[in-house]
């Protein structure tokens, strides 16, 4: 499959470098996608050396409306229109285990969503978490499945892989969520649609360097984001939802 790892930034020019050497150097051909929110740390400005010196990397300099829903939405649009079959969403931080990324490719062999999951089969593998974040993301992952139905131990997690035909059947313009929560409705609109999802175990470790971008608008909007899509009809592009043949 020709792979893709689209990873949004907000002044994270401590990471990025660092980032890009480990994806680049992940058996398998992982080309990465930065898609910098106008960060004032001068972000971009680590990542277009690459840009210029390998076709591997690619910079995209958003403007406009911030916010990681709409930097996955531009990323994941990029990929599709230029043909990558396997479309992977990690944190810049190193929350993320680079070499992850290798598992969640190989499980996208056999389904068309693969979950990196810090929950896996009753586990916790977190690290460096202060206790409260983590009964918080906890409490939070039950909230999800209760409400939505969906059947994954970690609803909330960022790092994912997705065929592409994922992404273009649960259509990316009618995406709302702009905060944590483009993590569920991704999810739950790829669940509605009948496409197969795994979980593969991960390791997740608190940033090396820089701020959360976790605020009280970013918690309401996780908050409320399940209720408005178990209450709002889903229509996915009938031409690019999977048969019962293609399910595995």
């Amino acid at each position: 499959m020709k792979r893709l790892v689209v990873v949004p930034t907000y002044n994270e020019r401590e990471n990025i470098q660092p980032l890009i050497e480990a994806v680049l150097e992940v058996p398998g051909a992982f080309d990465i996608l930065v898609v910098d929110d106008d960060s004032p740390d001068g972000t971009a400005d680590m990542v277009l050396p690459y840009d210029m010196r390998t076709d591997r990397v690619r910079l995209m300099r958003r403007k406009g409306v911030r916010g990681l829903g709409r930097s996955y939405v531009d990323g994941f649009r990029y990929a599709v229109s230029n043909g990558y079959e396997a479309v992977f969403s990690m944190d810049a931080d190193f929350s993320h285990k680079p070499a992850d990324l290798a598992n969640l490719a190989e499980a996208l062999k056999g389904h068309d969503v693969a979950v990196g999951s810090r929950y896996c089969g009753g586990c916790v593998s977190v690290e460096n978490w202060p206790l409260r974040r983590l009964i918080l993301s906890l409490c939070a992952g039950r909230y999800v499945r209760a409400v939505t139905g969906l059947k994954v131990c970690d609803p909330m997690s960022g790092f994912r892989g997705f065929r592409a035909r994922v992404l273009a059947a649960i259509g990316l313009d009618g995406i709302r969520s702009n905060g944590y929560s483009f993590q569920v409705e991704t999810l739950y609109k790829a669940f509605r649609c009948g496409f197969g999802i795994t979980e593969v175990p991960i390791v997740f470790t608190e940033r090396r360097s820089g701020q959360s971008k976790m605020s009280k608008r970013v918690i309401l909007e996780a908050a409320l984001m399940p209720w408005r899509l178990r209450l709002t009809r889903f229509h996915p592009s009938a031409h690019l939802t999977p048969s019962r043949s293609d399910l595995r």
